[in-house]
C-alpha cells in the first residue's frame, strides 16, 4: 500500500492523505494551497511544485541514499570546534547584520532571535559532544551535517508530539526516555552519527540508540544526505541559549 509523507522546508514531517497515484504519475496535495505533480522517469520523480497563485516550480525527487556504513572500530581524539573565546570557525547563515551570536564567559551565546549559526568545517561520520544551557520556553536546534535537527526546547507545548521533545531528531525519532533538568542547568549531549544511524545520549542516559534517520528534518540546508555537511545551530526561534565544550571526533585510522 502506498504511503505518502511530506517534509516542508520548516516544521514537522507528516503523512498525507490527499494524494492520487495513476500509473507512473503521482499528485500530492499536503494542504489546501500546495499541489505537487510528479511522474516517475529514469529512476527519478520529476514534475512541479505549486503553492497558491505563485508560479509552479520544477522539482526533481531522487531516491534517498542508503548510507549503510559500518560503525568505526575506533575513534580519533575529540577536537574542539568552539574555542570558548570568539566565533572563529563559525559564521552566520544569511545576513550577518541579523546575527546576535557572541561569546561570553567561555560560552557561545545567542542574545536574541536572529540568524542561525553554522560551522565553517563540514563533517561526515562523527562523535559530537556539546553542552547547552536552555532557558525555560526557549527553542532551538543543533543540526547534524546541517540536515538532521536535535531538538532543544524546554517547556514544550502541551500539544507537542514525542518526536518534538528535547533530544529528539525533530519529527523523526522520539527520545526513548525523558531526562529531567532545570532551567539554568547544563545539559550534556553525546551524539554518534554514522551514515543514517544515530545514537543520542543526554546527561548519561541513552535516549536514542542506534536508530536510522529516514530523512532530512525541517530547516535542513539541503537534501544531499550522503555528502559532508556543517553543524548549525538555530538562532531564529528564541534567544538566551548558551553552548560550551563543543567537540568532534572523527573515525580513527
Amino acid at each position: 500500500m502506498l504511503e505518502v509523507r511530506f517534509q516542508p522546508t520548516g516544521g514537522n514531517v507528516a503523512p498525507v492523505k490527499n494524494f492520487k497515484a495513476d500509473g507512473a504519475k503521482l499528485t500530492v496535495q499536503p494542504n489546501q494551497r500546495t499541489v505537487i505533480e510528479l511522474e516517475a522517469k529514469s529512476g527519478k520523480l520529476v514534475g512541479t511544485y505549486k503553492v497558491g497563485n505563485q508560479p509552479a516550480m520544477e522539482v526533481t525527487g531522487l531516491p534517498a541514499p542508503a548510507m549503510n556504513r559500518p560503525m568505526p572500530k575506533k575513534w580519533g581524539k575529540p577536537e574542539p570546534i568552539f574555542n570558548g573565546k570568539d566565533l572563529t570557525g563559525w559564521e552566520p547563515i544569511g545576513d550577518p547584520a541579523k546575527s546576535h551570536w557572541t561569546v561570553e564567559e567561555g560560552s557561545l551565546l545567542n542574545k536574541e532571535n536572529g540568524a542561525n549559526l553554522k560551522s565553517t568545517q563540514k563533517f561526515n561520520d562523527f562523535k559530537l559532544h556539546f553542552e547547552v544551557n536552555c532557558p525555560e520556553h526557549a527553542n532551538s536546534g543543533f543540526y547534524l551535517r546541517g540536515r538532521y535537527e536535535i531538538q532543544l526546547e524546554r517547556g514544550e507545548s502541551p500539544t507537542a508530539l514525542p518526536s518534538q521533545f528535547m533530544g529528539s531528531i525533530y519529527g523523526r525519532i522520539a527520545p526513548a526516555a525523558k531526562v529531567e533538568s532545570k532551567p539554568g542547568e547544563w545539559d550534556k549531549f553525546d551524539v554518534t552519527l554514522v551514515g543514517r544511524t544515530v545514537t543520542v545520549v543526554r546527561n548519561g542516559v541513552t535516549i536514542i540508540d542506534k536508530q536510522e534517520i529516514e530523512g532530512i528534518t525541517g530547516g535542513a540546508i539541503d537534501a544531499y544526505e550522503d555528502q559532508p555537511g556543517p553543524f548549525y545551530i538555530q538562532g531564529d526561534h528564541t534567544g538566551g541559549l548558551k553552548f560550551r565544550n563543543v567537540t568532534v571526533a572523527a573515525p580513527g585510522k
